[in-house]
């Protein structure tokens, strides 16, 4: 799997990728609301990305980050490629998709001389605006830096689902006290320093064998859901419509549970059967327990249908994607 991120226009997005995958991805382009690719390294750093542009038979605008790149139709492809700035976004055309392809699967894994090939120029992005320092009182900056920095421990938030919180956090009524820029750089701050804190992790964390008992579960036929809706209501009314037609039942944990979670203090999970039977439910229970275990994790459960799961002595490091 290469360590990427590709979104599309149509609202898709494909976490580590295979090599085949992502050149499927590139091949199917061109077609109404499917004209571009968004490709981002794992972690995700602000500015740097690669995007590229194709349009069967029609033309496109240019953009920044967004996918909305220049292309002519037939069969060339606009590729561009952002390297940490603004000054530094270059764009070429390319003929075909499997030079697309190389270029993006060697960019994304930083392999030496990926860009010898596309005759690359620089494209003038206009100034860059300075973002006004944040105009809020210690007490108010402190609240909301705390916030921020829950939810971006938790680790599922991408850098503009953060920044779309910082921005919201502190609103009442009409007043509006952090702009989307500020809000943008603050979480770029905050994301880099996580960044850099994680650079000094070994091994496999915690979050990354739940989420690899959670793998072995969907495979036996349990729908599993990690940091699924924001509450128990919602996860129970929900759940049923994420089951496939083989699926015999469910496990799940909602982002509360994440919070609780990320503040050292375990991870509740919700199971049962889809045929609603307290046998079935017991049944999946007994499958989550020996899935979490047999990943490595500890967990607490009496083998009461009507009790939770709970994942404990939990070290809270997920590393994280964007």
């Amino acid at each position: 799997m290469i360590e990427i991120v590709v979104k599309t226009e149509n609202e898709e997005r494909h976490v580590r990728v295979s090599a085949e995958e992502l050149g499927a991805l590139v091949r199917r382009i061109g077609g109404d609301d499917d004209r571009f690719l968004v490709v981002q390294r794992i972690p995700d750093l602000p500015d740097v990305f690669a995007q590229v542009w194709h349009e069967a038979g029609g033309d496109g605008g240019d953009g920044e980050g967004d996918g909305e790149g220049d292309g002519d139709g037939d069969g060339n492809y606009t590729l561009e490629y952002r390297d940490g700035a603004a000054d530094r976004h270059f764009q070429a055309t390319v003929d075909g998709p499997e030079a697309v392809i190389s270029a993006l699967a060697g960019w994304a894994r930083q392999e030496p001389g990926w860009d010898d090939g596309p005759a690359w120029s620089l494209l003038d992005m206009g100034a860059v605006r300075e973002v006004p320092p944040l105009d809020l009182d210690e007490e108010e900056r402190e609240e909301l830096e705390e916030h921020v920095r829950e939810v971006l421990i938790g680790g599922y938030s991408s850098r503009s689902e953060l920044a779309e919180l910082a921005e919201d956090y502190l609103v009442t009524g009409d007043h509006r006290p952090v702009s989307p820029e500020q809000a943008e750089a603050l979480v770029d701050r905050l994301w880099l320093e996580r960044v850099a804190e994680q650079a000094g992790w070994e091994g496999e964390t915690d979050p990354e064998r739940l989420t690899r008992a959670f793998t072995a579960l969907e495979e036996a036929g349990i729908t599993a859901r990690e940091n699924f809706t924001c509450c128990g209501s919602c996860g129970q009314s929900e759940i049923e419509d994420e089951g496939g037609p083989d699926a015999r039942g469910y496990v799940y944990f909602h982002t509360q549970c994440t919070d609780s979670a990320a503040a050292g203090h375990g991870l509740m999970l919700f199971y049962g059967g889809f045929d609603d039977s307290s046998e079935t439910t017991v049944a999946v229970g007994h499958e989550v327990v020996a899935a979490l275990e047999a990943a490595g994790l500890h967990t607490e459960w009496d083998g009461d249908p009507g009790r939770a799961i709970t994942v404990t002595r939990l070290d809270w490091r997920r590393r994280l994607v964007g």
